[in-house]
């Protein structure tokens, strides 16, 4: 078993940036991709960033690219999602994930391995 926690979520002005982590205890993560997903209130829950077990690949939705940064420290058992220039659409509870699949297949794969609880972003113009 895997336990994520996340934390670093809060208000953030438009234009803003904000630095979520995600750390696990249980398991080491490197044995794991790891992801990004978020999810706006009356929503789906959706793909953001995902990253292979050594941080050779990432994946990254369209709208975010260019703006968000996922990374992890394997050593710390520790991920991360730097997101800059936030905008509104950004707002939703973020959620950590961790699988055994391939970090390319965690944007389309159901029944991803292990869940946080999820920490809140909001974004206002």
């Amino acid at each position: 078993q895997v336990q994520l926690v996340e934390s670093g979520g809060g208000s953030e002005q438009a234009g803003g940036s904000l630095k979520l982590s995600c750390a696990a205890s249980g398991r080491p993560i490197s044995m794991y991709a790891m992801g990004w997903f978020r999810q706006a209130p009356g929503k789906e829950r959706e793909f953001v960033a995902s990253i292979s077990t050594a941080s050779k690949h990432t994946y990254y939705k369209d709208s975010v690219k260019g703006r968000f940064t996922i990374s992890r420290d394997n050593a710390k058992n520790l991920v991360f999602l730097q997101m800059n220039n936030l905008k509104p659409e950004d707002t939703a509870y973020y959620y950590c994930a961790a699988d055994r699949a391939a970090a390319m297949d965690m944007g389309t794969r159901n029944g991803i391995g292990f869940w946080g609880k999820g920490t809140l972003v909001t974004v206002f113009s």
